[in-house]
């Protein structure tokens, strides 16, 4: 029975490598909204002589999506050189020395698949974090660590107060400001619920979901304001590089969640927003359906088989 499931797990993987190796671009077509018609990659790394972050929203499980991330922030090395830095939603902020140990080669990859609770599909962002090992680039382990989003969803801010101080290194400064507007619209969507009326910031308490109490707002607050903070914690540091933020691109589409934290932290810090995500209608593409999710849309090819099922 072992070695069946090895077997099925080897084809699997040598599936996807190849579909990985056959991508192209003819399996995505990119909208820049700003000049209202279709560009190449080469238009994004341009534009990001302008930007501080470019924030790459994914579809976690898009094969297409994660080959487009790897060859952004490859072109991105060409043209910025050691002036760039890898942020990622995908490791938390207190798993940092172990990245670090990482990429300067002190620990072995095992230990680092380990220790650094990689995620069940790190098989797609391997590559990029192989590419900065190689090329001694930073990689900012920008998330919260899942046990301190869970404690404010499921107590709220006060509990992360009463945390001790070498605890509350690793989530954003308390009080952290909470969803708003559309995108508290959107959570509320989320949780199978209409939305309501939105005044929650810090200073007032959102109101709890009928998720077994358990407050989304809160968590994903969280998750979203500790990403920017990381963020601009690490560019207050390194004032010339330019970041590549790759997350969720519930995160940043439409400019809400991380980039709307990002500007409270630093209004001076200019983001670029790519929303990526394939559609049926690949190749022929209404754009005016997706203009508002970013400044670059990219959709890919669906019939590329996905990394893995949802």
């Amino acid at each position: 029975m072992l070695n069946l499931r090895c077997s099925i797990l080897l084809i699997i993987s040598l599936l996807w490598l190849t579909t990985v190796g056959q991508l192209s671009e003819k399996n995505y077509k990119i909208y820049s909204v700003s000049l209202g018609k279709e560009v190449s990659l080469n238009e994004i790394i341009d534009d990001m002589s302008h930007h501080d972050v470019l924030f790459f929203g994914e579809e976690h499980n898009d094969s297409v999506g994660h080959y487009l991330e790897k060859t952004i922030f490859e072109m991105l090395f060409q043209k910025f050189n050691s002036n760039l830095c890898l942020s990622m939603e995908m490791f938390e902020r207190d798993v940092q020395p172990v990245m670090n140990e990482y990429l300067k080669g002190y620990i072995r990859e095992k230990n680092f698949n380990k220790d650094a609770r990689i995620w069940g599909n790190y098989r797609d962002y391997k590559p990029m974090i192989e590419f900065a090992k190689t090329n001694k680039l930073d990689v900012v382990c920008a998330n919260a660590p899942s046990r301190y989003t869970n404690l404010a969803g499921r107590r709220g801010q006060p509990a992360l107060m009463e945390l001790p101080k070498e605890s509350k290194r690793f989530f954003a400064p308390l009080p952290y400001d909470t969803a708003t507007g559309n995108y508290y619209e959107k959570l509320w969507e989320m949780s199978g619920h209409a939305p309501v009326a939105a005044s929650d910031t810090a200073k007032t308490i959102a109101p709890v979901m009928s998720m077994g109490g358990f407050n989304l707002i809160m968590a994903q607050s969280l998750w979203d304001a500790t990403m920017a903070y990381s963020i601009v914690e690490y560019k207050k540091q390194n004032k010339s590089k330019k970041i590549m933020q790759v997350n969720g691109r519930f995160h940043s589409d439409e400019g809400f969640a991380v980039v709307t934290q990002l500007k409270k932290y630093n209004s001076k810090i200019k983001p670029l927003v790519i929303s990526t995500g394939s559609d049926d209608s690949f190749p022929t593409i209404d754009w005016s359906q997706f203009k508002t999710l970013g400044d670059y849309i990219i959709i890919t090819d669906p019939t590329v088989p996905r990394t893995y099922k949802e």
